[in-house]
Order: structure tokens, then C-alpha cells, then sequence
């Protein structure tokens, strides 16, 4: 999953270049042109909605465990909106020092609005509000759609600009537009559902739910598939002359299925969890380290893009095309694994996972959670 994140944010930091559909770079090499289609069909608006999912997921899952724990209601609620505080916090970090395009403070704002939702609301009332929060999503599809002007400058001001300071400016900037925005269109949606799922235990045991699953992926990942493809051809320049009504269209689907493919992973996830639990070789548990330092994991990702290729960084964003920065992607996706092995081996827990755990919890608690 965290390989999907990286491939969706390496070619934000190219620059330099001509910007085409849902501001993605255009270039004319062939390779560049068959990476961005991939991309646009299974990666690009399909990454965030599955960590959405999850993390509604995991609210409940975390609302169940305080329960058990003897927790009144209220309190639960208190928690889960601290540690939503606390991946805010977390956020603006990330923005401020690394990347402009953070999600993990957009998470937080969901878990701060949203709380007595997941935790309070039926499971009708879950499925019926991300039902109805599916149509400013599409709207706001409609909005991405539409093609930028042809001499528009790099999706983030930021990402072009080499002055450190000025730099950092630009980003908390960019993310303080950015997050309302992800949080009112993008995230609720895919959010609830997952809290419902969370509800029923789906992933917690896959093994019962396999048909259910099963279908959900199938369904899911096929529609952000045929949804995703107008516009991947557009992107890729195998569309040249869409009409502005295919345009809007094109955003729409996009959009939507992209909704439809999240959760189509995150059921994936859960399948492919029941062949690897009988599996627990190196490359598993190197894989398992990695998700239980998700976040770390995430941020260190972040560290090793910006080391490589925005202005402010390493500046090779206005040099490598967009299959350049897709190998780019996987290599970085492979040494954080790399890593996150190294620390379970050396016992060491993620550092952003215990932050976060403090600022939940407080010090003296932490540990017990």
C-alpha cells in the first residue's frame, strides 16, 4: 500500500515540464507515456481512498480495544480525537519540513470532525452519509477534469522553488489549502465505509469473509479500472482532443471509481493476507515490519523524495520523466522496507508510531498501549 502512495507522489515532483489533466506532467517519450496511463488507471486518486478506508478502519478497531479496556464512551471519543489532534500535528510537520502534499493531517482532521460518527452512528447511517458525501466528491471530480491552462506551473509552487526557507513558505501554504480540501471531497466517503467494515471485523478475519472480500475487490478494482481509463488516455496524450463535456465526464469517473478502487485494495489486502499468513519468510516479515511502522515508513518515503528530486532537495525533478521517477519510486519503496526490517530486527519501534502514541496517551500510558 505504501508502494501505491509512493508511485502517486513521485511524479509531483517533477517540474519544468508541461502539466496536462489532474495537473499530471506531460511528456512525449513513449515510455513516460505508458507509466502515466498505469499510473492514472491504478494509482493516481485510488492510493488515498484506500488509506482512508483503513484508517476508518482502525478508529474503530481502537474505539473497540479502549472498550474493552472499561472505557465510558465519552472518554473513547476523547481519545480518538486526540490522536486525530496529534496526526494533524504530525502533518504540518511533514508539510513544513518535507512535502507540501501530506495526507497523515488530513487523516487527522477526519478523526477530529468525525468521531461521533464512526463511533456513535448506526451502521445505516454510515453507509447512507457516504452515500450522499459521494456527490460534492463527484463535483469536485467534474472540477479536476477540466484541463489547466498550457503553460500552467508545477502542481506545487514549492516543489520548483530551491530556496529552503521560501520553500517551506510555500509548502505550509499549499497543505493549509490542500487538506480542507482532500478532507470536505476526497476522504470522508471511503472513510465511513471503512469504519463499517471495521465494524463487522473484515480484515480481522479475512478468512471468513473471503467471498465478501473477494467480490469487493474484484468490483472495486474493476470500476476504478474502466472509470480510470478516459482520463489515463488523456493523460498519456493517446486522447488529444477530448471535448470539454468528455473532460468533465472524464473527472467525474475518475474520481468516483477512484472512491471504488480504494476499497477494492483494501479487500485485496485482505486476501492476499490469508496466503501470506502461512508464508513467514524473510520478504513477509520484512513486509510486516513495514506496516507496523506505516507511518514511519511514510515520512521516511517523503525524506528520500525530497533528498532526490525537488528543487529544494536534490533537484532532479526537472531532469527525469515520469517513468524515470516511477523506478525512482520503487527503489525508495524497497529501501524503506529494507528498513523497517532492520528495526524490528534491532527491536526498534517506529519513532512516529511512538509520538503519536504519547501525544494519545500521554508518557506514563503510552507503553501499556
Amino acid at each position: 500500500m505504501l508502494l501505491v502512495i509512493v508511485l502517486g507522489n513521485a511524479h509531483v515532483f517533477l517540474y519544468g515540464h508541461k502539466i496536462g489533466v489532474r495537473r499530471y506532467p506531460i511528456f512525449e517519450e513513449v515510455p513516460d507515456q505508458v507509466l502515466a496511463l498505469f499510473q492514472m488507471t491504478f494509482v493516481d486518486g485510488r492510493g488515498y481512498p484506500m488509506f482512508a478506508a483503513l484508517f476508518g478502519y482502525g478508529l474503530v478497531q481502537l474505539a473497540r480495544r479502549q472498550a474493552r479496556l472499561g472505557l465510558e464512551p465519552r472518554a473513547v471519543r476523547r481519545i480518538l480525537r486526540r490522536r486525530g489532534c496529534g496526526l494533524v500535528l504530525l502533518g504540518f510537520a511533514h508539510a513544513l519540513f518535507l512535502f507540501s502534499g501530506d495526507i497523515i493531517g488530513a487523516y487527522g482532521m477526519l478523526a477530529v470532525l468525525l468521531t461521533g460518527v464512526v463511533v456513535g452512528a448506526s451502521d445505516r447511517a454510515l453507509l447512507l452519509i457516504a452515500g450522499i458525501w459521494m456527490i460534492p466528491a463527484a463535483f469536485y471530480g467534474a472540477l479536476q477534469g477540466i484541463p489547466v491552462p498550457e503553460h500552467a506551473p508545477p502542481l506545487e509552487s514549492s516543489i520548483s522553488t530551491s530556496a529552503p526557507l521560501k520553500a517551506a513558505g510555500f509548502r505550509v501554504e499549499e497543505w493549509g489549502k490542500q487538506s480542507p480540501v482532500q478532507v470536505s471531497f476526497s476522504l470522508i466517503s471511503p472513510m465511513l465505509i471503512g469504519a463499517w467494515a471495521g465494524r463487522r471485523r473484515l480484515l480481522d478475519e479475512p478468512e471468513r469473509y473471503q467471498r465478501c472480500l473477494r467480490g469487493v475487490a474484484v468490483l472495486g478494482v474493476g470500476a476504478a479500472v474502466a472509470g480510470g481509463l478516459p482520463m489515463a488516455l488523456m493523460a498519456s496524450e493517446v486522447w488529444t482532443e477530448p471535448t470539454p463535456v468528455a473532460n468533465i465526464v472524464a473527472g467525474v469517473l475518475h474520481a468516483v471509481t477512484g472512491y471504488a478502487g480504494g476499497v477494492g485494495y483494501a479487500a485485496l489486502a485482505g486476501l492476499i493476507a490469508i496466503r501470506l499468513s502461512v508464508r513467514q519468510g524473510p520478504v513477509v516479515r520484512a513486509m510486516k515490519a513495514c506496516g507496523q511502522r506505516s507511518m514511519t515508513c511514510y515520512l521516511g518515503q517523503s525524506v528520500l523524495l525530497v533528498a532526490v528530486l525537488p528543487a529544494y532537495g536534490g533537484g532532479l525533478g526537472d531532469h527525469l520523466g515520469v517513468a524515470e521517477a516511477a523506478v525512482l519510486a520503487v527503489l525508495i519503496w524497497c529501501v524503506v522496507v529494507a528498513m523497517a526490517d532492520i528495526m524490528r530486527r534491532l527491536s526498534v519501534r517506529g519513532p512516529a508510531e511512538v509520538l503519536l502514541r504519547r501525544v494519545t496517551y500521554g508518557r506514563a500510558s503510552a507503553a501499556k498501549h
